[in-house]
């Protein structure tokens, strides 16, 4: 797909990849609907500042995926605009604690709802519109937790929407349009703040987004060194029990979670 012209819906794009992503498609001369809850309308309006820059439309639309209503009124605002949808970008998504049992069962409530739930309903409403078009492009970004489980909840959302990911891939196949699933591995963000500023720079899921709307693949893996270690895992899924079963990397994979969680909650 040449994105020159087109429309791309992000959702979650206050975010660190999600801004990334809407910069990409503009600079591709894409036009660019950004979606974000009310509560980040201020980010939202500088990204789409950015965008415009670029010569493109950039439409803001808040949005929150755990409420249908408020993804229906972005479809319609968006055709509303421009009478198309020819990429949607399923960025946003939600940290946990990687054990289990630190989280409340709104945590839990909450993460399914962002990062499985949110993406099988905004795929709900956009794929009748590319049906009819018989065309488009769908991007879920996933993770490298969902490949290799050791996230808590996290890992089991990002389980869920390379299943997802797959089905509707196979439902929308015969009217040309392409799903493709980006799973990152570490890169800068707020959700892995504490990893340090020595990690690869959101651009490059960005980059692998726009690259599977141009060209839709079933997976992609950024950055590709990844794609080793979640190979291992399933050839050896004994040895990775052993491992991250190990209560010394139990605690290491939890320690900054919970510290993060400690001053949250301080006085």
């Amino acid at each position: 797909m040449n994105l020159n012209g087109r429309v791309a819906i992000v959702i979650g794009a206050s975010g660190d990849i999600g801004s990334a992503t809407v910069r990409a498609f503009a600079a591709a001369g894409a036009h660019v609907v950004l979606a974000a809850p009310e509560s980040e309308i201020h980010l939202l309006d500088q990204v789409a500042a950015e965008a415009e820059r670029c010569g493109v439309r950039a439409l803001v639309v808040p949005t929150d995926v755990t409420i249908r209503a408020e993804i229906d009124c972005l479809v319609a605002t968006t055709l509303d605009a421009f009478e198309t949808i020819d990429v949607l970008a399923n960025v946003a998504g939600r940290g946990s604690s990687p054990a289990l049992c630190d989280d409340s069962d709104d945590d839990l409530r909450r993460t399914v709802e962002v990062n499985l739930l949110g993406c099988a309903r905004t795929i709900h409403a956009v794929l009748p519109v590319m049906k009819m078009q018989r065309r488009g492009s769908i991007v879920n970004v996933g993770s490298i937790a969902g490949e290799v489980a050791v996230l808590g909840i996290y890992s089991a959302t990002k389980f869920g929407l390379r299943g997802l990911t797959d089905t509707v891939r196979r439902e929308a196949r015969s009217c040309n349009i392409g799903v493709t699933l980006v799973e990152p591995g570490f890169v800068r963000s707020k959700m892995s703040h504490a990893m340090g500023d020595g990690l690869p720079s959101p651009d490059i899921v960005a980059r692998a987004i726009l690259r599977a709307a141009q060209r839709p693949r079933r997976r992609v893996i950024v950055p590709a060194y990844w794609a080793l270690p979640i190979y291992a895992g399933k050839l050896f899924p004994g040895l990775f029990d052993r491992i991250f079963g190990n209560a010394r990397i139990q605690n290491r994979l939890n320690r900054d979670t919970r510290a993060d969680r400690s001053q949250r909650v301080a006085p």
